[in-house]
């Protein structure tokens, strides 16, 4: 029998129905990790959850939630606590983005990024991270994004923002807590062929990883890995390492000059 180093793990997914979620899911599997899976399409997470099953014997809960809606987070625990289940390791994937103008759109969708991005990993965060204690092990994932080390640009304009409090969070959190057996990362990952970029008006972003594109396998997989040696960042993919390298060692003005324009030929005024 092959080793599975996270046997008798409980792993705790959000945004796990497509995407880097799905594919963090199937990575836990193939480490002997059993699974809670949420996101708000059920039968996508009905569907993840049989294949799990059948492919690896990993027992899979099913957790249907809009995280976007307050409360949802408070709520997601409950059910994971009424399943009888502790959380060893959690990743907060689930993210959306506000692809028009600021002012443009409803002020109730900027609140449901805001809640989505920020709120609900820090609730969760807070949630099981007293039982991780206990034990004295636990592994934290928060997906940013490496547009958290941005200029910030035309559109989407709370996105860089809410990825950058995921950054800081995570750092804050892993030297808060590192001592105590838990690792927290943060997962900056850049250009990632999942259906996110296609409902974000990325039209042009590569069906299939290549050099500046990553599939969400690769980077679950290297997030994975290095959140357990221990990474306090994580940029996954040579491509993406370029580009927080570039952003983060550039002069801020020069990066303003370079990058906005980029961000200007995916604006929406308006959805």
């Amino acid at each position: 029998m092959s080793h599975k180093p996270h046997q008798g793990c409980y792993a705790l997914i959000t945004g796990a129905s497509s995407g880097i979620g799905a594919a963090f899911a199937r990575h836990a599997a193939t480490q002997g990790a059993a699974l809670g899976i949420t996101a708000r399409r059920e039968d996508r997470l009905q569907g993840l959850a049989r294949e799990l099953f059948a492919d690896h014997g990993v027992s899979v809960d099913v957790f249907p939630q809009d995280l976007s809606v307050p409360g949802s987070a408070e709520a997601l625990l409950a059910q994971v606590a009424d399943a009888g289940r502790q959380v060893d390791v959690l990743i907060n994937n689930a993210g959306l983005s506000v692809a028009s103008g600021f002012i443009a759109a409803p002020l109730a969708q900027q609140k449901a990024f805001l809640e989505l991005t920020v709120t609900t990993p820090t609730v969760l965060c807070h949630g099981v991270l007293p039982t991780m204690r206990e034990k004295g092990w636990g592994r934290i994932l928060n997906v940013s994004s490496v547009m958290a080390l941005s200029s910030g640009g035309k559109g989407h304009t709370l996105y860089p923002g809410g990825k950058a409090y995921l950054l800081k969070f995570s750092q804050s959190l892993n030297a808060e807590i590192r001592e105590a057996g838990i690792k927290v990362s943060a997962v900056l990952p850049g250009v990632v062929a999942t259906e996110f970029q296609i409902a974000n008006g990325v039209t042009d972003t590569p069906s299939k990883p290549g050099l500046f594109t990553q599939s969400p396998e690769q980077v679950a997989r290297e997030a994975w890995r290095r959140n357990d040696k221990g990474a306090e960042i994580i940029v996954p993919g040579l491509s993406a390492k370029a580009m927080a390298v570039f952003m983060r060692y550039t002069p801020e003005r020069l990066l303003r000059t370079l990058t906005r324009p980029v961000a200007a030929r995916y604006y929406k005024e308006s959805l």
